[in-house]
């Protein structure tokens, strides 16, 4: 629909910013905090970037209430941040530690006492590494009881202030990048385990939110789905049906079992003939269906599009561009399934990510369509390399032009009739971007941090920082 005027946004729209905590935090061995599944794995040379680890990050830890200021002179609604689970149990289960729960109970209430609504991640990919060492982390069925008794700590602890709660963030990406692809931790490359691992992780999911609302009655809760929305590379039936079975194998495999409880019947039928379907027990998809979420949480960064695979001398596995070298990525795909190509109507980033702000607002009618909940964009923003200029200026005008063409397909869905309940822009700070380092920059704020040498972590407010502070005072207006 072409709209002659689109709908206000709400007037209680959320409009905020995000991290992960080992993105952000630092003090990675401080105040009794126990070693993570990342801790280890960055110290694997060749892994990331320069071998760059989040031993500092950006030192939010340390930095918390001067980057809680700047959010306020920003004018945030709200801010998504994660919880270091080896911060609160180090071992992963058992001991509490309280130094933990503190620097917590201390970063909701300064953003509480400057009027930003917390939203609090429970998983963002920094597994215990003493649960990994003892049985495999989410390997084994052990860990939908450990995640659960972990959560309801978090539950009881900060309940009272805390009203929005995302349980596993982008499950789709730390089960195949850590069983599919090797580029996370554990580093494993076992196509059946990585089926059985997610479906533990759907498992931990649903405990989760089941037992949610009996501690934060009055909360919601949701998982956050990385989800690029699968396109047909032309109107050929065979490469509508490579779209179908994209979408269905990397997106409706996870976003069907937590709106319903269940997998998708065509991914099935192949897993299964394939010999790849998880091992499922008994009351498993009881459970499954007892854990429905409040919202759909929704990380949109790129569309992705899917022309026919050949069965026999078909593309398979690709390369992902984690050098910042434009060009570099390689088509991947699943003879007999699906390949991607690229797209010629969109741009793309020095990471080979595709420029498609339409595709978010594709995106929030595809889940409104197929599963009627509301939905928080608990991610989306333009990872480039930023350049400090003299004076401490950075001129970012290509992340507004992202921000503002995203913004807009926002209000294109609300006037569709999408229920989005508010959109958190990635990230609010400059941060460690996993595998990429310091140099894939996404945040408001520039922070004086890179591979190599001391530096002093200053944080510099970018030009976006004023453009986004005008959006959120006008309510989207301007």
């Amino acid at each position: 629909m072409i709209h002659r005027t689109r709908k206000s946004f709400p007037k209680d729209f959320l409009w905020g910013a995000a991290s992960a905590a080992y993105q952000v935090e630092g003090a990675w061995d401080e105040d009794g905090k126990g070693i993570s599944n990342w801790d280890t794995f960055v110290r694997i040379p060749g892994k990331t970037f320069k071998g760059t680890t989040g031993d500092v990050a950006v030192d939010h830890y340390h930095r918390y209430k001067e980057d809680v200021r700047l959010m306020a002179e920003m004018g945030l609604k709200t801010y998504r941040f994660s919880v270091a689970w080896t911060r609160i149990f180090p071992k992963g289960r058992g001991e509490l530690n309280q130094s933990g729960l503190a620097f917590y109970d201390q970063l909701i209430n300064e953003l509480k006492e400057h009027q930003i609504e917390p939203i609090v991640t429970l998983y963002h990919w920094d597994l215990p590494q003493a649960l990994q060492e003892e049985y495999g982390g989410w390997e084994s069925r052990q860990i939908i009881e450990d995640f659960t008794n972990y959560s309801i700590e978090l539950f009881k602890r900060f309940g009272d202030r805390v009203k929005y709660w995302v349980s596993l963030n982008e499950q789709n990406i730390f089960t195949s990048h850590g069983y599919q692809h090797a580029t996370h931790p554990p580093g494993v490359q076992d196509e059946r385990l990585f089926y059985q691992v997610n479906h533990h992780a759907n498992l931990a999911n649903a405990s989760v939110i089941k037992a949610f609302h009996h501690y934060v009655p009055d909360g919601k809760i949701g998982p956050s789905f990385a989800y690029s929305p699968a396109y047909a590379a032309s109107s050929s039936p065979k490469d509508i049906v490579a779209a179908e079975n994209a979408e269905d194998l990397n997106s409706h495999w996870w976003m069907d079992m937590y709106a319903w409880g269940n997998y998708p019947t065509a991914t099935w039928n192949y897993l299964m003939e394939k010999g790849l379907a998880p091992i499922v027990e008994e009351g498993d998809f009881e459970l499954l269906k007892e854990g429905k979420p409040d919202f759909m949480g929704l990380n949109y960064y790129q569309s992705t599009t899917f022309e026919e695979n050949p069965l026999v001398g078909g593309v398979s596995v690709g390369e992902m561009n984690t050098t910042g070298k434009k060009g570099t990525s390689k088509d991947t795909g699943i003879p007999g399934v699906f390949k991607t190509t690229t797209n010629p109507n969109l741009e793309r980033t020095n990471w080979d990510w595709t420029i498609d702000p339409q595709g978010l607002r594709i995106a929030l009618r595809r889940i409104t369509s197929r599963y009627d909940l509301p939905i928080l964009i608990s991610e989306n923003g333009l990872g480039e390399y930023d350049k400090l200029e003299a004076g401490d200026i950075v001129h970012d005008d290509y992340r507004i032009d992202y921000l503002r063409s995203h913004v807009l397909a926002i209000q294109e869905a609300i006037s569709d009739g999408v229920d989005v309940l508010g959109y958190c822009v990635w990230s609010f700070t400059d941060l460690l971007s996993w595998l990429n380092g310091f140099q894939k920059r996404y945040g408001f704020v520039y922070v004086n941090q890179h591979e190599e040498g001391t530096h002093d972590l200053r944080r510099i407010k970018k030009k976006s920082f004023y453009w986004y502070k005008k959006v959120i005072e006008s309510n989207g207006v301007e």
